[in-house]
């Protein structure tokens, strides 16, 4: 199973969390109150830049200059976008998962992407610490692999080890883990991680 952290905003953290997880994200959307301005170099995870909305320009200068691998789009970015961007970098997109929520629609980014994110819809874009309804997940009949986040917490363990979907492929941890916005508790996140991976 894949683990991202998402929303590291201190280099010192991002050194430490990278050692015992697979992505580490770091959000380049201005408006977020994790909003980093740069991927810290040292670390050992792959390194993900999250955009909203950003044009393809910006996501490659930024891609480049920060020597990301990979980057996570949570906004309403088309398959065209991502499929531009795939050939130079992979690609997680990121949906916000609500009751009437049509996953038919993501057939179309099919080929553009190497995983789905499955988020918590709200007004904002991500962060905001809201579960969806899991049972929702059944509905997703498609062939790319997806991330899960949106609200996840040390008491949803075993909630989440029992979700026995072909395509969950990993999950994606940050406002649940957080002393503040953007400063995580290690320890917890850690602690959390060797519970999901036994």
């Amino acid at each position: 199973m894949i683990i991202k952290v998402c929303g590291i905003t201190n280099a010192e953290q991002a050194a430490t969390i990278s050692t015992f997880v697979d992505y580490i994200g770091f959000i380049f959307h201005p408006q977020s109150k994790r909003y980093t301005a740069n991927a810290f170099a040292t670390v050992a995870a792959k390194k993900t830049g999250v955009f909203v909305n950003a044009s393809i320009k910006q996501v490659i200068r930024v891609s480049i200059l920060e020597k990301l691998e990979a980057v996570q789009l949570h906004g309403d970015e088309s398959p065209e976008f991502c499929s531009a961007l795939q050939h130079q970098i992979p690609v997680i997109k990121s949906f916000g998962i609500y009751g009437d929520f049509d996953f038919e629609q993501l057939k179309a980014y099919e080929s553009t992407v190497d995983y789905f994110l499955f988020d918590t819809k709200t007004s904002a874009y991500g962060g905001s610490g809201i579960t969806f309804n899991w049972d929702l997940l059944d509905r997703y009949q498609g062939s790319v692999p997806f991330l899960l986040s949106g609200g996840i917490r040390p008491e949803l363990l075993k909630k989440i080890k029992r979700i026995s979907h072909p395509q969950l492929a990993g999950i994606d941890l940050n406002s649940g883990f957080e002393i503040e916005a953007g400063i995580k508790n290690i320890e917890l996140l850690k602690q959390f991680i060797d519970e999901f991976k036994s």
